[in-house]
């Protein structure tokens, strides 16, 4: 029965130390952001990874992006969505999360 403690405390080690990446994955999949976006992929709207090679280093981009999660956006990303809108997520998020959504995108 030993095993079992090593176990639960490896599984802890690694949730914190690759926790605030992992929290922000479920928390954009608790958001719903992976019905139009993956990571690596174009879906509705652009790959994660493509929204963080666009804003890097463009100086406000991070709380552009937070205004357009906040409030929904059209227009960045016509030739991916084909002028499908990215809705508000005012009413489902709190500032800290959009917040932490965007830290996270941003990261990719």
């Amino acid at each position: 029965m030993k095993p079992l403690p090593v176990s639960i405390a490896a599984v802890a080690l690694a949730l914190l130390r690759g926790g605030p990446a992992l929290a922000n994955e479920a928390l954009a999949e608790k958001s719903g952001c992976f019905q139009c976006h993956s990571v690596d992929k174009n879906v509705i709207g652009p790959a994660f990874h493509d929204v963080a090679a666009r804003y890097k280093n463009v100086p406000g981009s991070r709380a552009a992006l937070i205004e357009t999660v906040r409030n929904g956006g059209k227009g960045h990303w016509t030739e991916i969505s084909r002028g499908v809108p990215m809705p508000p997520h005012w009413g489902r998020l709190t500032d800290t999360e959009v917040r932490q959504l965007v830290d996270w995108v941003l990261s990719r």
